[in-house]
């Protein structure tokens, strides 16, 4: 009971203790593993989406609101994080015709330059790098919050990112394109103030 009366109170503090995309306080802020994870979702012989989730994100953020366009972002997700509801599946996309996860660990987004494209919206241009590709890619990102951890008492900022990447592009080309090239990612991040 207490535990459900807890949760009630932060749903009804939420809107108080949430800041808009103008007032996030400036700063380096780093990702809140935890709360971060990067979906993806590919076609399944074009008759079905399936999805998959890397967890294991790292990185920081240097963010200030009166200056959206100066934002940088590097972060990484560890390969051998990722999870199907396929056990099988799971092990498979770790080895060297997928994510090669021994050899390349970790996938890195770079950003090159952030557009606004809305009050609480930006594209970031940078560079992804997967199985020791590079290549240039655009997230669609948006803001979602941010304002003091209740849990943690840690100034916090949240964005969800969209973007596609065409897998082969990376040399993951198995089942192509019986398994769809064009891989749709999306993004849940949280960056904790770092100082």
């Amino acid at each position: 009971m207490k535990a459900i009366v807890f949760a009630a109170a932060l749903l009804a503090a939420a809107p108080a203790l949430a800041d808009s995309a103008k007032s996030v306080k400036a700063g380096t802020y780093t990702i809140d593993s935890p709360h971060s994870e990067v979906l993806f979702s590919v076609s399944h012989f074009g008759l079905s989406n399936f999805s998959g989730v890397l967890s294991g994100v790292e990185g920081t953020m240097k963010l200030d609101p009166a200056k959206p366009l100066d934002t940088q972002l590097e972060v990484s997700v560890a390969t051998g994080t990722v999870s199907t509801p396929v056990d099988k599946l799971t092990g498979e996309l770790r080895d060297p015709e997928w994510f090669d996860a021994a050899k390349f660990p970790k996938a890195t987004f770079v950003s090159k330059k952030v557009t606004q494209t809305g009050a609480e919206t930006a594209d970031i241009a940078g560079e992804l790098t997967l199985r020791g590709v590079t290549r240039p890619v655009t997230l669609h990102a948006k803001f979602v919050g941010a304002g003091l951890n209740p849990m943690k008492k840690v100034y916090t900022v949240g964005f969800d990112a969209t973007g596609v990447i065409k897998r082969t592009e990376f040399g993951v080309s198995k089942y192509a394109p019986m398994i769809g090239d064009e891989v749709t990612l999306t993004i849940h991040a949280a960056f904790e103030a770092a100082n």
